[in-house]
């Protein structure tokens, strides 16, 4: 068999130990989300209340918001193949207790809401540690195609686990959901410790930056603090999370202002609706295929599309009728997709290696802000501007900061120059 091409889509699958890293996150990924299409009904039965459903998914968000950074120094300080094989055999367990408590009809709400947030806090060690070791199966230039293939099991898993709940619950009841979650996870705990890093990685990352990293580790113990210093000092770190951030915020939550577009000014129902949301999910499978051919992704790069991304949402936002929305949703859903593979190559391959854990987890609790902070504040916009509007001003925002911060970055690194210029001029 032929060996793919440098900047083949695939090429990180001719490493064996991403290719049963990719088979094990399809498995943990369709447990996922069969487990939370699961959990929100079983909230509802419970209570019959929407609100209670949504506070059930801020209650295992909400650790991610405390104490991301700890858990990124966790994956830091520990072996990062035990760290992933114990996080995922926690999931494991939790799930599985999950399952009894619902066999047994002992779960209500306050457990289910505790058991929420143990997994919140376990899925903030877990994370980190998951994306740096699938970055390990594979050598440096092959980042983008390990993480473009994990966005298209990503997809798969969720659109397999969503089908797959229905038919669960339908034949064997929620237990038997949570239980095949469990499942999965354990697949996944078993699958870990037969992985071997690239050969191509090790000598990237080579003896004495691994020394530094035990040395540096072992004075800094658990400590988050470099990686918060990092984080803050480091310009492309900065670019690139006010280049997410206002992309979070004022746009990408199509599941709620093209939801009401289409049921709203375009007088669709749910049906459409529906239609939508899958040629949404077509665009991120392609936008995460063209994302796994990058080879040399970077902020600069993020940020174009991104204002690409709020232009072409704008001019969504604009759509007399369903068919010219759908001609739309297909670029909107591909820039975004490519958009957030050259964000996550740049955001796991930047730091050094000793302190990717600690700058993940600084973006774990940076990200869940946006995400808890972004619905209501596109809510309050489309309140004052409407369905349409909020699209519109959202989108123009997007790509007038994006250009803003581009062009003041641009004088900034011109004035040291000419500077340098006139003095030379001078003497």
């Amino acid at each position: 068999m032929s060996s793919p091409s440098p900047a083949a889509p695939w090429r990180s699958l001719r490493h064996r130990g991403m290719r049963w890293w990719s088979v094990a996150n399809f498995v943990s990924n369709a447990g996922t989300w069969m487990q939370l299409t699961v959990q929100n009904l079983l909230v509802l039965q419970l209570t019959g209340s929407a609100a209670t459903t949504g506070l059930s998914m801020s209650v295992q968000a909400a650790p991610a918001l405390l104490i991301s950074v700890f858990g990124g120094a966790a994956v830091d300080r520990w072996p990062r193949r035990l760290t992933a094989a114990v996080s995922q055999a926690l999931l494991g367990a939790v799930a599985f207790t999950t399952a009894v408590l619902v066999a047994l009809g002992r779960l209500d709400v306050p457990t289910l809401m505790v058991l929420a947030a143990v997994t919140g806090v376990i899925a903030t060690v877990d994370g980190p540690a998951c994306a740096l070791l699938g970055n390990d199966l594979v050598p440096p230039e092959d980042v983008p195609s390990a993480i473009g293939v994990g966005a298209l099991v990503h997809q798969a898993g969720r659109l397999t686990g969503a089908a797959l709940a229905g038919v669960t619950v339908g034949f064997l009841g929620t237990a038997a959901a949570y239980a095949a979650n469990g499942l999965s996870f354990l697949f996944v705990a078993s699958v870990i410790p037969f992985l071997r890093p690239a050969r191509d990685a090790v000598r990237a990352a080579g003896p004495a930056v691994r020394g530094v990293s035990r040395r540096r580790d072992a004075e800094d113990g658990m400590t988050v603090r470099e990686g918060l210093v990092f984080f803050v000092r480091r310009p492309r770190l900065l670019a690139l999370a006010g280049v997410t951030g206002i992309s979070g915020v004022f746009g990408r939550n199509y599941q709620l202002t093209l939801a009401v577009l289409v049921t709203g000014p375009l007088a669709g129902g749910a049906g459409s609706f529906g239609t939508v949301s899958t040629v949404l999910a077509a665009g991120g499978i392609l936008g995460a295929v063209l994302g796994a051919r990058l080879r040399r992704p970077s902020v600069r790069m993020v940020g174009v599309l991104a204002a690409a991304g709020g232009l072409l949402q704008a001019v969504a936002g604009l759509s007399p009728s369903l068919g010219v929305l759908l001609v739309m949703v297909l670029p909107m859903a591909v820039v975004e997709s490519v958009s957030d593979t050259a964000g996550t190559a740049v955001l796991q391959t930047d730091p050094p290696a000793h302190l990717r854990g600690r700058v993940l987890g600084v973006w774990g609790s940076v990200g869940t802000v946006w995400s808890l902070g972004g619905p209501p504040a596109l809510g309050l916009l489309m309140e004052l501007a409407g369905t349409r509007g909020a699209l519109i001003v959202g989108g123009l925002l997007i790509a007038a900061s994006i250009t803003a911060g581009h062009l003041l970055h641009t004088r900034r690194r011109a004035a040291p120059a000419l500077s340098r210029a006139a003095l030379q001029t001078a003497a």
